[in-house]
């Protein structure tokens, strides 16, 4: 399963990161957010130990959200050494998100 990141936590999961980290922002009433959800569970499992994927429900937890612009969602923002290296807007298929994080592990 992802990690839950919350306003809180996000400096310490995401920007203090020795990994590649693939964030999921996200909201229970949105559609598209609930067919990713699956994808983004299934490539937590598939990477463990070589990135951290982590979801935030962007309702609960605008910091963030806001100060990476995010608009619309899904939106997956792809971190490396605390900065946003990549992004995908919108649903996308599995090996859109695996060939991000590919790229920076």
């Amino acid at each position: 399963m992802a990690l839950e990141i919350t306003d809180a936590s996000f400096e310490e999961v995401v920007l203090k990161s020795d990994k590649p980290v693939l964030v999921d922002f996200w909201a229970a009433w949105c559609g598209p957010c609930r067919m990713v959800a699956p994808i983004v569970d299934e490539i937590s499992s598939e990477y463990d130990g070589r990135a951290i994927v982590g979801k935030v429900d962007v309702d609960n937890n605008q910091e963030f959200a806001a100060k990476y612009g995010v608009r619309n969602i899904p939106t997956v923002l792809i971190f490396k050494n605390g900065e946003v290296v990549d992004k995908q807007v919108g649903a996308a298929p599995k090996k859109a998100y695996t060939d991000k994080i590919d790229a920076q592990l």
